[in-house]
């Protein structure tokens, strides 16, 4: 099957661009030009330039060789946690801020959950002298103050939101705000695969680099393509991202992996698949978790980057039509997956990625398979929450 965006930016039932009047405009012109400007050769040149030489690419497919023996199969870990910033969400800014130079905006604003996106939203924005505001929920500010101050750092201006439940949602719902304010002058970094039409569709063309990496880095070491990709889904980017060249390629297992909170059933969740409804949530027809009225329900997840109750339209139509498995992992469960890979491998994750690190304990594999897990981001900014939930005892604890 092929994913691709219908004229008016539907996956199916999914997608589409539902916007205030005074949000038309720009949106309208983002549909007409983003296709010509990404597939422009300039365009193309100055982006891959970035991303080789200012963000890192490509990212290395590493062996984790303990985590192989363990599972009896190669475990093979895509690395965007070395990316300049620290995750996967560079791709993205650096795509995007490209395009907003060449449709003449002035101004950036973008919002973040667990701070990655606003670091990489207030990176680019530094490069290329452009004045930066991200909107950030309370709750989000206090777990993510390292986030915070890399992004005041560089240069951006860090506004709080304090309305709902304080985190990403709420963010989102105030950097909607101020682009219906300002839409003349101020282009809005979305950092998921979330929106009107074509964000989904933009993001995902951005973040695609992890797939195509990842097939030519394992035709290059094996001869063949993965068996399995297994990543993260909030909003749904870096999924998106290592998904992507996969989609026609039926032999490859794809498997998103949702955050549970504290379980799906008990109130305090992000699990969207599980959980969601149809309707719309930020400019988009997609899945999001609903009470019986239809209001939008609060999401729950020890990680500030899942802590979203909505997701891409294009997740909500790869589940609808089978061909993405989306499983969920609690809170307890992605800090067991976070200790695994720092004691095993030596690599500390995001507490994003532990969800799916903590997923590979609940399959079984063949000793032929090849299973790529997407290490999205690093978990230097998760050290606060990681020394809460171990209650400082890290070392004593095996």
């Amino acid at each position: 099957m092929k994913l691709e965006a219908s004229p008016t930016g539907f996956f199916g039932e999914f997608g589409g661009a539902y916007v205030p009047e005074m949000l038309y405009p720009n949106v309208k012109e983002l549909q007409e030009r983003y296709l010509e400007i990404i597939h422009d050769a300039t365009f193309e040149c100055e982006f891959q330039s970035l991303l080789r030489d200012f963000a890192g690419r490509p990212t290395p497919l590493f062996r984790a060789a303990t985590l192989s023996r363990l599972h009896g199969c190669e475990i093979l870990l895509k690395r965007e946690d070395l990316l300049h910033t620290g995750a996967h969400k560079i791709n993205n800014t650096i795509g995007q801020i490209l395009l907003a130079k060449r449709l003449g905006k002035t101004r950036i604003i973008a919002e973040t959950g667990a701070g990655q996106h606003g670091v990489a939203t207030a990176t680019v924005c530094a490069l290329m002298g452009i004045p930066c505001i991200v909107y950030m929920g309370e709750v989000d500010m206090q777990r993510q103050a390292l986030n915070v101050g890399r992004m005041r750092l560089l240069g951006a201006e860090v506004r709080s939101v304090t309305s709902g439940s304080k985190t990403l949602k709420d963010a989102t719902n105030e950097a909607m705000r101020d682009w219906i304010a300002n839409p003349h002058d101020t282009h809005y970094i979305i950092g998921s695969v979330v929106g009107p039409h074509p964000f989904p569709d933009m993001v995902a063309r951005f973040q695609s680099v992890i797939s195509a990496e990842i097939k030519e880095q394992c035709q290059a070491a094996y001869a063949s393509l993965p068996t399995h990709v297994i990543a993260c889904v909030g909003g749904g980017s870096n999924a998106m991202g290592g998904f992507f060249h996969f989609i026609e390629e039926p032999s490859v297992e794809l498997i998103g992996v949702e955050a549970a909170g504290c379980g799906v059933s008990s109130g305090r969740s992000a699990a969207t698949i599980a959980l969601g409804r149809n309707g719309i949530l930020h400019g988009s027809r997609t899945l999001f978790m609903q009470t019986a009225d239809g209001q939008v329900e609060e999401a729950h997840s020890i990680s500030a980057g899942l802590d979203y109750p909505g997701i891409g339209p294009q997740h909500a139509h790869l589940h609808t039509v089978g061909r993405v498995t989306y499983v969920q992992a609690t809170d307890a469960e992605a800090l067991s997956g976070a200790k695994t890979l720092a004691r095993r491998e030596g690599i500390i994750p995001a507490l994003e990625t532990a969800h799916a690190v903590a997923h590979l304990s609940k399959m079984s594999f063949k000793p032929t398979d090849k299973v790529v897990l997407v290490v999205s981001g690093r978990g230097d900014k998760d050290m606060g929450t990681y020394l809460e939930a171990f209650g400082g005892r890290i070392s004593d604890d095996n």
